[in-house]
């Protein structure tokens, strides 16, 4: 069993990532050359749009918060490491944190009611499509779940799981870092490179041509013409 771990660790946080990377670059390469007009979320808002609203916003806000967080603790370890030493700061941006966690949990699970109980989206709605929502769904759960069950990750993270992450960029990805670290942790690493590896597959895609302006974009109006009837 001790053989065992290494090497399945050695799998996960030293092979699969180098997976996940080629397959999102290959595969958006070939998708954006051979079905251009693919690459976009294929929005259903002209279809329901209310509904699609309260999901989405949050769910958009949400992620994208938390993921210009860990972009930052990535490029600036050192520098968020100090901004933590003082324990107001750290307290308000793990308060923050778990707050835009907690909206794109909300905004998921209403994305995921919203595809489910309107029919009309429901029959757009691919397997692909869900398997896509419970795996993100599955991504922001579990960090909220690390937010509340190991608290302080502004600090940890940018001490632990960057050196980690900066060992993949230099080719020499050293797993004994996260060795130690609970399974949810791993969980949590693990499941985002799957998306990445998902991501030219599903409408995720849509996340390399138009992330922000979506953001405020107007509502989208759909008029439907219908002939008159003629009179008898």
């Amino acid at each position: 069993m001790t053989n065992v771990a290494p090497l399945f660790d050695m799998f996960l946080f030293g092979a699969l990532p180098y997976v996940a990377l080629a397959l999102f670059v290959i595969a958006s390469v070939v998708r954006y050359r051979m079905m251009p007009y693919t690459y976009s979320s294929l929005s259903s808002q002209f279809l329901e749009n209310r509904q699609h609203f309260w999901a989405l916003v949050p769910l958009h806000y949400g992620i994208l918060t938390v993921l210009a967080g860990h972009l930052i603790a990535f490029l600036f370890p050192r520098e968020v490491l100090a901004w933590n030493g003082r324990p107001v700061r750290l307290y308000i941006l793990e308060v923050t944190a778990l707050a835009f966690g907690v909206m794109t949990v909300i905004g998921l699970v209403a994305a995921m009611v919203r595809r489910h109980s309107v029919p009309a989206i429901a029959r757009v709605t691919t397997g692909r499509d869900w398997i896509v929502l419970s795996l993100l769904l599955l991504q922001a759960a579990s960090g909220v779940m690390v937010a509340v069950l190991y608290p302080w990750g502004a600090s940890w993270y940018a001490a632990i799981a960057v050196p980690y992450l900066r060992s993949l960029f230099t080719l020499t990805p050293d797993v004994t870092i996260l060795a130690a670290m609970p399974w949810l942790i791993k969980l949590h690493i693990v499941n985002a490179f799957v998306l990445l590896a998902l991501a030219p597959f599903s409408r995720l895609v849509h996340v390399l041509v138009a992330p922000v302006p979506y953001l405020w974009r107007k509502t989208q109006v759909a008029r439907w013409y219908r002939r008159p009837k003629v009179a008898q």
